[in-house]
């Protein structure tokens, strides 16, 4: 699932206690991150503030709506009547609003995901390109039978570029969790994932550089 909160502490707080749930969690920090994370990656779930700075969680509600059938979780510190009824008009499943139980964000989840509505799955259930296999689920990447150790950055990354295997990726659209990251930070992170799956890192085979424009995950 994806949570989506601009309040980091939360944000950190709900990816813990729901991947301690059996949740498989990313998150994103404003609905900028979501919508990238959403163009690379499907999700059974989306659990969503609505108080953020930009575009507000009712707003990317209402866009998602006209082009996706992923459930959605509202939260809000606004508990009135008038921003539940908002909220639920703009096409949320759901509304906890803050500060609630966490027993009770389980519940609602499971209650979301029980109601028998689309549920999103993976484009592919792996992809194998060269020696290598990479499980998307999972996220865990394989030579041979050996796993290789991935950071969390590196596993995202290749999780975006499996999904869309082939495409060119624009570099604006692989900025992770953290919004203070720049293009330059991807293109760090891209040679240090080269260093583990390419024999010549200065000439990649598979993770290849698109001038100007991004990277692509090269499958043939």
């Amino acid at each position: 699932m994806l949570v989506v909160d601009d309040d980091t502490r939360i944000r950190n707080l709900l990816k813990q206690y729901l991947s301690e749930n059996g949740f498989r969690v990313t998150v994103a920090g404003n609905s900028g991150e979501a919508r990238r994370k959403l163009a690379g990656l499907d999700f059974d779930l989306l659990v969503l503030d609505v108080m953020m700075p930009g575009e507000t969680g009712v707003d990317l509600t209402k866009a998602l709506r006209a082009e996706k059938n992923v459930p959605i979780l509202m939260l809000t510190a606004l508990s009135e009547t008038d921003s539940r009824i908002t909220g639920l008009e703009a096409g949320a499943d759901d509304y906890l609003p803050k500060p609630f139980d966490p027993r009770e964000l389980i519940l609602r989840i499971n209650n979301i995901l029980r109601r028998g509505g689309p549920v999103a799955t993976p484009k592919v259930e792996q992809l194998v390109f060269g020696p290598y296999t990479f499980q998307i689920a999972r996220r865990e990447l394989k030579r041979g039978g050996e796993a290789l150790k991935l950071t969390d950055r590196e596993q995202e990354i290749l999780a975006i570029f499996a999904a869309r295997a082939g495409e060119t990726i624009p570099r604006h659209e692989l900025v992770g969790d953290e919004s203070d990251v720049g293009e330059r930070t991807i293109d760090v992170q891209i040679n240090r994932l080269r260093r583990k799956i390419e024999r010549d890192p200065s000439n990649p085979v598979w993770l290849q550089t698109v001038r100007g424009i991004g990277y692509r995950l090269s499958v043939e």
